[in-house]
């Protein structure tokens, strides 16, 4: 079902478009954190050390995969907010094609590319081969990921946040139902892990596909709309790969800071692993915000509604720094008990060095939750490039932190490296994104 934002109370569209993402984006962190969580509870420390160490490698391919979907679906929420119904066919036949000629160039490379990388991340010896095994599988999987995550993408571009949550749902119950089968039954470590995650990723995308085909008619492609057509190619590009650069920008400074980590042994990287994933779940409502400013800016700027467009970016930051106060509540007592879910109550060492890695950020989420809400918007108005540089000064702030903090002060400087990226590239992020409204003001202004 269809949702147009173009009309209404923009707090209102916000808030509906964002619940039922908030509850997709959670099951896909429970998805994510499955393998973490039965690594760690049933095969141990050491396995959920070689999990955690690739942690930053997978968020540096499959974030830019799925960075690359999102960014696709942008044009598709642009021309749905005009009702430009033809060309927003076009844009799909075109997605497919892009799609799979990239979907092949990222599984091809990252999976010839696995040991280099792992060598690169200083991985320990005794857990290489551990890590080897969960990571080659995720990434030979990357056409499973890109295939649920366009349609999920292109979908929500219409204004509808639930249909994915469905079948996101059904995915993370069979996950977590696949892991708990192989791992404890069939005993294949962590490799039965990464194999549940590609098979519930596929089964999730061949669902929800035929649900698409039967339920959504304006997706339907004709044969008017089938050819390949440069231009469309070219404008999907110009909004995917910024978005994909944006991503592996952003998790290539998360490796250079894991490559340190890996250097303070299998507590602290399993501490960092279970703060990092605790973090993630933390902060999800606030990533949800900026993902839903995404297809409500999109919607907007298609129908030339720059009024409402800064309405609802105000909305945005109301919602934001009211949950980054109960993230932080949430983090500081909350945090110990969540760790429990990936590692057994005797690790002590462990839990405490996790709980300070949580404390340290959640005194940042405000800087985090204006980090997710702007550029987030300065994607859905078609500055794709513009936002991938904050990726560029997050990368920046990571690299010092972590060569240069990290080597010197250690596991408590690490603490703090990922707020300190969060601040730097606000402070690009401020005066560019007043710059593009100050454009689209006077682009409009006779409107």
């Amino acid at each position: 079902m269809t949702k147009d934002m173009t009309a209404g109370s923009p707090m209102k569209n916000i808030i509906r478009f964002c619940l039922p993402l908030m509850l997709g984006n959670l099951f896909q962190q429970l998805y994510n954190m499955a393998d973490t969580i039965i690594v760690g509870r049933f095969v141990g420390k050491i396995a959920l050390s070689a999990v955690g160490s690739v942690g930053a490698l997978n968020f540096l391919i499959i974030g830019s995969v799925i960075g690359l979907c999102t960014g696709f679906a942008i044009p598709i929420a642009q021309r749905f907010g005009a009702q430009d119904i033809q060309s927003l066919k076009k844009y799909v036949a075109n997605i497919i094609y892009t799609s799979a000629v990239l979907g092949i160039v990222f599984t091809v490379g990252a999976v010839l590319f696995t040991h280099p990388l792992l060598k690169l991340l200083n991985t320990p010896e005794e857990i290489y081969q551990d890590a080897y095994d969960y990571i080659v599988i995720i990434f030979a999987g990357i056409g499973a990921t890109m295939f649920y995550n366009l349609l999920a993408s292109i979908v929500r571009s219409l204004g509808d946040s639930k249909t994915p949550l469905y079948f996101l749902l059904f995915s993370s119950v069979l996950n977590v139902g696949l892991d708990i089968l192989l791992i404890t039954v069939f005993h294949m470590g962590v490799r039965g892990a990464s194999v549940a995650t590609v098979i519930s990723q596929l089964i999730s995308g061949i669902l929800c596909f035929i649900y698409v085909k039967r339920s959504f008619p304006i997706l339907h492609i004709t044969k008017e709309t089938s050819k390949p057509d440069f231009k469309y190619i070219k404008t999907l590009l110009r909004n995917g790969l910024p978005m994909a650069l944006q991503f592996s920008i952003t998790a290539l400074g998360s490796v250079m800071l894991q490559s340190c980590v890996n250097g303070l042994g299998a507590d602290a990287i399993a501490a960092v692993t279970i703060g990092g994933k605790t973090q993630l779940m933390i902060v999800l409502p606030s990533e949800t915000i900026g993902i839903t400013m995404a297809t409500y800016c999109g919607q907007n700027l298609g129908a030339k509604k720059l009024d409402r467009i800064k309405k609802g970016i105000g909305s945005g930051f109301i919602l934001a720094a009211i949950y980054s106060a109960i993230g932080m509540c949430v983090a500081r007592f909350l945090g110990p008990y969540i760790s429990l879910l990936f590692i057994s109550g005797s690790e002590t060492s462990v839990i405490t060095l996790a709980q300070q890695y949580i404390n340290a950020g959640s005194y940042f989420y405000i800087i985090l939750s204006v980090l997710f809400l702007l550029r987030n918007s300065l994607q859905g108005l078609g500055y794709s490039v513009t936002a991938m540089m904050t990726g560029v000064f997050e990368l920046f702030a990571r690299a010092v932190g972590g060569f240069i903090f990290v080597k010197h002060f250690g596991y408590d400087a690490a603490c703090f490296v990922n707020p300190f990226a969060w601040i730097v590239a606000d402070m690009f992020l401020f005066p560019a994104f007043f710059t593009v409204m100050h454009k689209l003001n006077k682009r409009f202004k006779d409107i």
